[in-house]
């Protein structure tokens, strides 16, 4: 029985680590998302502007705005995961990037590459969005709760 305490009070603390890892990844990962962000905008503004017509111009800046918008979030997510350690705001994390990759990069091919059925996952990487919004208020919403 007495040894149950510090394997407990280990796993706590390793689950901590875990936490605050978790955390600086999801920074890393929205600070890489907002870099390439920038760079697809630039790219789409100046190389892409004589060659895609306005409306799948349109769809690449769509595409480029929802991922830094969400690049944003991974970053706010990943310092508040790192002030609050929550598991739930890991799942937040995930999701934001599940629709970066679905949402914005199925944008960004049927735009610049024009493959029609690419356009299929966009509503996927929607649904994530909506899914780590929804998640992050409702993780918000327990939290003032529990206080």
């Amino acid at each position: 029985m007495l040894q149950c305490a510090p394997n407990k009070a280990l796993r706590q603390r390793r689950g901590l680590v875990d936490m605050k890892k978790s955390a600086m990844h999801l920074m890393v990962i929205g600070s890489v998302c907002a870099f390439l962000s920038v760079a697809a905008g630039a790219f789409g503004a100046h190389a892409l502007k004589s060659v895609l017509d306005p409306g799948r111009l349109a769809v690449y800046e769509t595409a480029a705005k929802y991922q830094m918008y969400h690049a944003l979030a991974l970053v706010v997510v990943g310092w508040q995961l790192h002030q609050t350690p929550d598991a739930r705001l890991i799942r937040v994390g995930w999701l934001f990037c599940l629709g970066i990759v679905l949402f914005s990069g199925s944008l960004y091919v049927v735009a610049a590459l024009g493959v029609p059925w690419a356009g299929a996952l966009t509503p996927l990487g929607g649904l994530a969005f909506l899914s780590g919004w929804a998640l992050l208020a409702w993780t918000e919403w327990r939290r003032l709760k529990e206080d």
